[in-house]
């Protein structure tokens, strides 16, 4: 699952505090294995994880320490052992913390980590990404610099690649960055099926559009199937957890 979570608020009608508990029933039901977050503060990602006891999370603030917003991974804990993490900074310094270089005003930063399943032993790895609202130029590099990382992760190590990517699947440079030039498999395209299929994962808090625009997706390197992707609407919910809706897709390497 990749999900922006809105950053904590307590400004009505979608404090924080009235959105957690309905976000944290969502995710229960939905139970994936994985979760890739966009815009959680420090206090919001420790509530939120108090309140899914299955899952432990990594993360760092993209201001460094506990600063600003994360791109925090969430994994289920009987499955799942980390065994590498690290974060890097979208930016002509990558490693340089909260470091803003292509013109962008907010800092923006991904996430990654190796994966260990508990019963089989094998490795996989997860990114995570938030891309830039304003800039073009921004997405183009940062999709750049992630390609050329994610290249360098040896070949038989499966890899995920999730996030807020803040332009469209079908015909964003950056998009074709990663699945023309990166050999990354956009999940959504290869499923045989996609629940919601027409529904904009961008909802503004607003009621559901059926435009077919997705900003966050899930790109796998060479999955050997894609069983089903998805969009979570929110129909029956009393709050909206978040001004996105979450993108799930179920992959098998």
């Amino acid at each position: 699952m990749t999900y922006n979570l809105r950053y904590a608020s307590d400004r009505a009608p979608h404090a924080w505090p009235d959105r957690r508990p309905v976000m944290q029933q969502l995710i229960t039901r939905e139970a994936p294995d994985v979760i890739g977050t966009q815009e959680g503060l420090y206090p919001q990602l420790r509530e939120l994880a108090a309140g899914l006891p299955d899952y432990e999370w990594i993360g760092l603030g993209r201001a460094g320490g506990s600063q600003d917003e994360f791109c925090a991974i969430f994994y289920r804990r009987d499955r799942f052992e980390p065994v590498a993490f690290d974060h890097l900074w979208l930016s002509a310094t990558p490693e340089v913390v909260g470091s803003i270089t292509w013109g962008h005003r907010f800092r923006r930063m991904a996430t990654w980590v190796r994966l260990r399943e508990r019963a089989t032993g094998r490795v996989f790895e997860v990114w995570n990404a938030h891309f830039d609202h304003e800039v073009e130029e921004a997405r183009q590099k940062s999709a750049a610099l992630l390609r050329d990382r994610i290249a360098k992760v040896e070949a038989t190590v499966p890899v995920v690649l999730v996030g807020d990517f803040n332009c469209l699947a079908g015909g964003s440079r950056a998009h074709a960055i990663f699945t023309q030039e990166g050999g990354l498999t956009d999940t959504w395209d290869a499923a045989p099926q996609r629940a919601n299929a027409t529904l904009n994962t961008f909802n503004n808090f607003e009621p559901a559009k059926h435009e077919g625009e997705r900003i966050d997706w899930i790109l796998a390197r060479r999955p050997a199937a894609v069983d089903a992707a998805g969009i979570v609407n929110y129909d029956g919910l009393t709050q909206f957890p978040s001004d996105h809706f979450p993108v799930t897709a179920t992959v098998r390497f």
